[in-house]
């Protein structure tokens, strides 16, 4: 699935890419198996789940 040369660089690094996106359903599939979702969380492709990144408001 991936062009990476040696290999595919691990699922818990940020050097994966996308090779499929669904933007209108919100998430990518990167290279490395894991899928990413617009809300920051992600399915790692050893069935592990990261949950979505918070962000903080900001007054204006």
């Amino acid at each position: 699935m991936c062009s990476h040369q040696p290999s595919c660089p691990s699922s818990d690094t940020a050097a994966s890419h996308v090779v499929a996106a669904h933007p209108e359903q919100g998430w990518s599939l990167l290279c490395d198996g894991a899928i990413v979702f617009d809300d920051t969380g992600e399915l790692r492709p050893d069935g592990s789940a990261v949950g979505p990144v918070e962000r903080l408001a900001m007054a204006a």
